[in-house]
């Protein structure tokens, strides 16, 4: 029994009874004094105070089991001692203690085992209650030797069996019993039945972080594809690395413990918190339990003695293996198993192990199972990718199994992701109604919709996942699709013809530029698994660069230009290489319409995922060509936001409508435009710039200072092909509704048998 020092304790008397069994008049008993009243009012039972117990008396004091003699045992002495977790908030102010069931009990009883031992008190704990719930042997006239047999505390469907009742009636019987009634708390249950479980302190088989483990595993390095099947050893190019990644410092043992917190120091975490995560997690772990009670999972299909050795024989071993490969993990179930795996060894006391292993030691063995036994595979693998929650789970024991056997994690970096919530930051649930079940989105929307939401999300976090969030990536992904249309319409004029980036236009080698610095910016999100960047940067640039700007300046040459034309070639050179960038880097993120993308383009083509990344070379970057443009871009916003408002005005119907004269006075922006077609780049059919300070009337923006403009009609005739107003619109007979840039297009074309 436990009892508290930092509890009031006090000797009572009963001084009247009701009930026809328990206490009498007469008998003396111990309560916490916050406890007494509520104690006897459940016996009904009147009483007094006699004197206050101290705690030396309590710690001194020997009891008698209350079934003492009951079944011919329970004739031992039952110490008082201390306890931190009694309290005096509801029962007696004592605990009965139970080390076979408690955690409590058991380190109350463990804190106490040499003084109890010193005492010439048994601190052998029995085991009172077998896996399917009977009371054993080490519960005299309860267990097996009981008339009917055992009495059992929770059957197979997880019900109260009828041990409570048979001990009550042992207790009334013995007239021990000082009340009963019925109570409900919370209890430890199953998660998966919500059936109650009974806490058991059983032998079980553990695996040890700190022992030696003299280089076990250790010489198991190497790549699966580099060895033969049952080749243990290192592949002979692989050996000074194993050595060097696997070896333990000659300063310190080598333990599980060790060997996994090394393996932690050489695996690549992202987001790097995971790592301090885990490497606390094994730091502090004691040793891991293999074995669990229950009626499913895989058995540790092992034969030990009464001490716990286990038998070590290889044609035993190899019996076990052939079954299991033939008839899976039951096969250890069946009846007649013993006999048949033990062979001639059958009449030797070897008992058959019935635990089953835990099952994040099935997970943690994946490696061997999947990387080891495909020769289209390696181990380690490059990637394990899990939820947060698996520091604790699948990362763990993957570790520790492999750390065991192979002597390093299986894995060379480990990417953690967060949970999915809903709209508002809840979790999912189906009684909420707030689930988004990921088949009808693919079903409505693709499985690409699903995967541009993932890559988009910052998913070391938790992210949230709903209608709204579905539709603003449903949105993004229709720009960026009609973007890559917009290019294969476009690459259908492609002849294959190449033009030296010497000598393509300014705006030409702007966007290889572009391309320059987007390869480094995806090359290195990819390797830091941050596709968040990836993403957002390439959709803002295919719309807002791409679609809003250089594809939207350069239609007139390309529907328009001759086809001899050295920008019209150049701006197709450049809309191959936009092409074939983007799609090979959106492909491992957006892998059905890339590939649908590229099989267009390329019908030839096996995949677009047997495509390597295309290299950019260094030469396209040009940082002053880019800053210069920069200039010329905040120019054009202003020119572009000044027609914004005459269209909304319906002053005008098109840009090409316009002949707008723009004031700039800053010198460094009119240095920029100076050499620029400033009507082509706005998109309009003239454009006059002067260095005079901009009139009330212009339009300006404040974030570009310097610029002001003033609206104004296009003069000339309407061309029909282009839609600008020039002033040699008729010039050329033969094609009088054109200009004389469109007409000599037309020449061409005809001489090519084209129009």
């Amino acid at each position: 029994m436990a009892y508290s020092p930092r509890i009031s304790y006090g000797l009572y008397e009963v001084t009247a009874a009701e009930n026809d069994f328990g206490p009498k008049p007469g008998e003396k008993l111990i309560f916490a004094d916050a406890l007494a009243e509520e104690s006897f009012a459940k016996a009904k039972l009147e009483y007094k105070r006699l004197r206050k117990v101290e705690a030396d008396e309590l710690s001194s004091m020997v009891l008698a089991h209350p079934l003492a003699g009951f079944g011919g045992g329970y004739d031992f002495e039952v110490p008082l001692l201390p306890g931190d977790h009694v309290t005096d908030d509801a029962g007696t102010g004592f605990v009965h203690t139970a080390p076979g069931h408690g955690r409590e009990d058991f380190d109350a009883w463990m804190d106490a085992g040499k003084e109890l031992a010193a005492r010439g008190i048994e601190t052998r704990i029995p085991f009172t209650v077998d896996d399917a719930g009977y009371f054993t042997k080490d519960a005299p006239g309860f267990g097996p030797d009981r008339e009917g047999g055992a009495a059992r505390v929770i059957d197979d469907n997880g019900k109260k069996g009828d041990a409570n009742k048979a001990v009550i009636e042992a207790l009334i019987a013995a007239n021990m019993l000082f009340a009963r009634g019925r109570l409900k708390h919370s209890y430890p249950h199953s998660w998966r039945s919500k059936k109650p479980v009974i806490f058991r302190n059983t032998p079980q088989w553990f695996v040890y972080m700190d022992k030696d483990l003299g280089g076990y595993g250790l010489p198991r390095e190497g790549r699966a594809s580099d060895r033969t099947p049952g080749d243990v050893s290192p592949a002979p190019a692989e050996a000074s690395e194993r050595s060097e990644r696997s070896a333990v410092s000659a300063n310190e043992p080598d333990t599980l413990r060790s060997r996994a917190l090394k393996a932690i120091d050489d695996t690549r975490f992202v987001p790097a918190a995971g790592q301090t995560r885990l490497r606390a997690m094994i730091e502090d772990r004691p040793d891991w339990v293999l074995s669990r009670q229950r009626a499913w999972g895989v058995p540790i299909c092992v034969f030990a003695d009464e001490n716990g050795e286990v038998l070590k024989d290889v044609a035993v071993n190899a019996r076990i293996l052939e079954a299991f490969e033939a008839e899976g993990a039951d096969a250890w179930f069946a009846e007649g198993a013993r006999e048949r795996f033990l062979g001639s060894r059958a009449n030797e006391p070897w008992t058959m192990v019935m635990d089953i292993l835990d099952v994040w030691f099935d997970s943690g063995s994946t490696h061997t199972f999947t990387l080891e036994d495909r020769p289209d595979l390696k181990w380690p693998a490059d990637v394990y990718l899990e939820g947060s929650d698996q520091h604790r789970g699948w990362f763990h024991s993957s570790l520790l199994e492999s750390c065991g056997t192979r002597g390093r994690a299986p894995y060379d970096t480990v990417i953690t992701h967060g949970f999915t919530m809903d709209e508002d930051g809840r979790k999912m649930s189906k009684s909420l109604g707030n689930t988004v079940v990921p088949q009808d989105v693919m079903n409505q929307s693709g499985a690409d919709i699903l995967r541009l939401w993932v890559m988009t999300t910052d998913y070391w976090e938790d992210q949230r996942l709903g209608k709204n969030v579905l539709q603003t990536n449903i949105d993004a992904y229709r720009k960026l699709r009609n973007t890559i249309r917009w290019m294969l319409g476009t690459l259908a004029h492609d002849d294959g013809e190449d033009v030296p980036v010497a000598e393509m236009p300014e705006l030409e080698r702007l966007m290889l530029h572009r391309l320059a610095e987007l390869d480094e910016l995806v090359r290195k999100g990819y390797d830091a698994f941050d596709f968040k960047r990836i993403t957002r940067t390439l959709i803002d640039f295919m719309v807002v660069e791409l679609s809003a700007f250089y594809f939207d300046v350069r239609k007139d040459t390309l529907y328009c230009d001759a086809p001899s034309s050295t920008r019209r070639k150049a701006a197709i050179v450049v809309v191959r290489r936009l092409f074939d960038s983007l799609v090979t880097w959106l492909a491992p993120m957006l892998p059905f319409t890339m590939e649908e993308a590229w099989l267009d383009r390329h019908p030839r083509a096996e995949s677009v995922h047997l495509e390597q990344f295309p290299t950019i070379p260094a030469e396209w970057k040009d940082e002053k060509l880019a800053a210069k443009w920069r200039k010329v871009r905040q120019v054009r916003r202003v020119v572009t936001g000044a027609l914004e408002i005459e269209r909304r005005e319906k002053r005008i119907g098109s840009s090409l409508e316009a002949a707008p004269i723009v004031h700039v006075t800053d010198p460094e922006l009119r240095a920029a435009i100076a050499d620029v077609d400033m009507a082509e780049t706005c998109i309009t059919s003239g454009i006059t710039i002067v260095d005079t300070p901009a009139p009330d009337i212009a339009f300006t923006l404040d974030e570009v200072k310097g610029v002001g403009v003033v609206p104004a009609m296009a003069g000339g005739a309407k061309c029909a092909r282009s839609w600008r107003y020039t002033s040699d619109v008729g010039s050329d007979p033969e094609f009088p509704d054109v200009s004389a840039r469109d007409a000599a297009a037309l020449h061409e074309l005809r001489a090519l048998g084209r129009l």
